[in-house]
């Protein structure tokens, strides 16, 4: 067995295409490999901005010979038929096989592969890889580009290093020739550095100062950055993208700690955090208070000569110049008050269907108003409400979010306290859009919960209005987003709301699903409850979902369960329900009058004789085990109904236990089905008094196991 080494050098490819550039260079030789009958017993993938590299372990010298089979058509299949797939295989009429598949004799081509030596394989392997490989964006360069077949790269690609063993697997793409001799650092170590093979790669690229490892140098930058942070009394605020980014921009990371003036941070701090960090790659610190402090860690990628204070001045001045503009941002849009800001809504569209944000914002004005007045939101200023609905999209028009859009809401937030507007409406605009995701948190504040729950439920009740609803993995408007934060905001402040019928109440349902799903819930318990009908208030329907799943999860509720489904089934069997349905449906006078169909009638005609006899009573004594479990319903019907009723499903569930041993009696010494009618009657109408009862707290029939 031998390792095998392949980079590709190229100009810097982008740091946000290196994880995808790595995960496509394995699957590609993955695929290249499993054509030739090879499986590496370990792939090891890197990047640093100007390479890719990849080192696949426990490779055979040679590869073993394989038979490939191709399915043809039938013989009886018209001649072209067999014509195109003896053009397709290269074989003769003579050379075929005929097989039998499904009673039809079928042509087979079989091809016998000698094995080969696998540096042979992997001097063809490595051009297609190349030739392959899918940047999302790429380019021509030089003068072959002026053809479409000539190579495309992310950039143009400079070197390639192919080490099978010790051995050179001679290549070329695109005028590119594959050598042992790669390029380390750009300024530490310019000239060729001579690669041995894959034991000692990584080795002399870190002689030369370049960490081929992305991990590696990602770790690096993370601790480094608190180092120098911490050595100046400060703490990093943590950021990983940021990390993961700076690892990509450097093959020799050096984290470095530079001061900026504190007058900036009379700006707001997110905003000096996003300059720093969208615009420049820099991490942020915050003082012992955890404050922001004036300092930023910057990642060079060179060891200077000065300790890095050039670098840092450099990066200073930048800073400085960014920093300038976004308070002057600051500044200009705090001269205007947000409802002057909010007259410009009108000229932005929201939907070409659903008018300007300005008359969205009517729309959720109105109806925050209304949550409050209605005491859906408890404890909240209507009149605050509105106001703060009428402002929380006025920061869309500031150019501090034409600059950075991200901070949508919070600079809104921001505005209205500057303004002096009261805390509760500040504080409501800077909020509204929460929850944005699931690790987000979820708005407690009354002014802020009704604008919040009044924003998502105006975008899915208008973008279902006018049927733009999700399909498959489409979402254009992330309306499932929206469903998720309007159940987390109910949920979680206990809000009693009901969800409108119809699509919309299915659609919540879904997304309840999904995230009690996450969150370790059955989706079967939940459809049990839905099932019962008229279920759309969010809170009560999770209090009795919950309760359904800590009673089934108990032993009481699995054997009642298993009592239940057995109930069920003889009933179905019986069609006792459809048939009591029927009856129902045609009238008390005359109940066969409706029904059309002869054996429906006739069988109708017995149950009403049935249940008849049963009412008249022929003096049947009920069974011990019948009759117990008739007492025992007589007490755990009101009990479970009237703690249904008080919401208090816990309870219900423990009524319902009770009925565990006298319906496992009923069954054990009880036959339901006697030759006696008057008898089958009645403990038939007694297996859909048990149901019936169930029922009241769930359907069990849509649990599952």
């Amino acid at each position: 067995m031998t390792d095998f080494l392949l980079e590709l050098r190229s100009e810097e490819i982008p740091a946000r295409m290196q994880a995808g550039a790595r995960a496509d260079l394995e699957k590609l030789f993955h695929k290249e490999m499993e054509a030739a009958g090879v499986t590496p017993a370990q792939i090891t993938v890197w990047s640093t901005p100007r390479r890719l590299a990849l080192i696949a372990s426990g490779l055979p010298e040679t590869t073993e010979a394989v038979s490939e089979e191709t399915k043809g058509p039938a013989t009886s299949a018209p001649e072209q038929a067999l014509e195109g797939f003896l053009r397709k295989t290269g074989l003769t009429r003579e050379q075929l096989q005929v097989r039998d598949v499904k009673g039809k004799d079928t042509y087979f081509a079989v091809v016998e592969k000698p094995g080969r030596a696998l540096k042979d394989v992997l001097a063809e392997a490595v051009p297609a890889i190349v030739r392959a490989f899918p940047w999302p964006k790429s380019q021509r360069w030089g003068a072959s580009s002026i053809s479409t077949e000539s190579l495309r790269w992310v950039r143009p690609l400079s070197g390639i290093v192919a080490i099978l063993g010790e051995d050179l697997v001679e290549c070329e793409v695109g005028g590119i020739r594959s050598g042992y001799a790669t390029k380390g650092h750009r300024f530490h170590a310019p000239g060729d550095i001579t690669i041995g093979g894959a034991d000692d790669y990584a080795a002399k690229l870190s002689a030369c100062h370049v960490i081929v490892d992305h991990v590696e140098r990602q770790d690096l930058i993370r601790d480094e950055a608190r180092n120098v942070a911490a050595a100046a009394g400060l703490t990093l605020v943590e950021d990983e993208g940021l990390v993961v980014e700076n690892a990509g921009l450097t093959e020799w990371p050096v984290p470095l700690l530079g001061r900026f003036d504190e007058a900036f941070l009379d700006v707001p701090p997110e905003v000096i955090q996003l300059t720093a960090r969208v615009n420049q790659k820099y991490f942020v610190c915050e003082d012992g208070q955890g404050k922001l402090a004036n300092a930023f860690v910057c990642t060079a990628n060179i060891d200077a000569t000065d300790g890095g204070e050039g670098i840092v001045a450099g990066n200073r001045k930048v800073l400085a110049a960014r920093l300038a503009d976004a308070r002057f941002f600051w500044e200009q849009d705090k001269k205007t008050s947000l409802s002057v800001h909010a007259e410009k809504l009108g000229r932005i569209t929201f939907h070409e269907k659903l008018g300007s944000v300005a008359e969205k914002v009517q729309r959720v004005a109105q109806l925050a108003e209304w949550l409050a007045a209605e005491g859906i939101v408890p404890a909240c200023d209507p009149a605050l409400a509105r106001q703060a609905a009428e402002l929380c999209k006025a920061d869309l028009v500031t150019e501090m979010v034409g600059e950075f859009p991200e901070l949508q809401g919070l600079m809104g937030g921001y505005y209205a306290r500057a303004e002096g507007l009261p805390e509760a409406v500040a504080d409501a605009i800077r909020d509204h859009y929460k929850p944005v995701g699931q690790g987000d948190d979820v708005p407690a504040a009354p002014v802020t919960v009704a604008v919040s729950l009044a924003d998502k439920l105006d975008t899915l009740r208008s973008f279902f209005a006018i049927d733009e609803k999700p399909t498959g993995s489409k979402d254009p408007f992330a309306l499932r987003r929206a469903a998720l934060g309007i159940i987390r905001i109910i949920t979680e402040n206990n809000l009693r709301f009901a969800v409108a019928e119809g699509d919309l109440l299915d659609f919540f349902a879904d997304r309840l699903k999904v995230q009690q799903k996450e969150a370790g819930v059955r989706h079967d318990l939940i459809d049990a409850v839905f099932a019962l009908g008229g279920e759309n208030d969010l809170v009560r329907l999770l209090t009795r979902v919950h309760a359904l799943q800590a009673f089934v999860a108990t032993e009481d509720g699995a054997n009642l369960l298993a009592g239940y489904k057995r109930a069920a089934n003889i009933l179905k069997k019986e069609d006792w329900q459809g048939v009591e349905a029927e009856i129902a449906q045609t009238g008390e006078e005359d109940p066969l009058v409706l029904v059309e169909d002869p054996d429906l009638a006739d069988v109708i005609a017995a149950k009403m004789e049935m249940r008849h006899e049963a009412e008249r009573g022929r003096g049947y004594t009920p069974e011990p085990a019948e009759k117990n479990l008739m007492d025992a319903l007589d007490a755990a019907e009101p009990e479970a109904a009237n703690a249904v009723a008080a919401e208090d499903f816990a309870s219900a569930m423990m009524a319902l236990a009770s009925l565990r041993a006298p319906i496992d009696a009923f069954f054990d010494q009880v036959t339901v089905n006697d030759t006696d009618v008057n008898k089958r009657y009645s403990r038939l109408a007694l297996l859909a008094r048990l149901r019936a009862a169930v029922h009241n707290v769930a359907d069990f029939s849509r649990i599952e196991g």
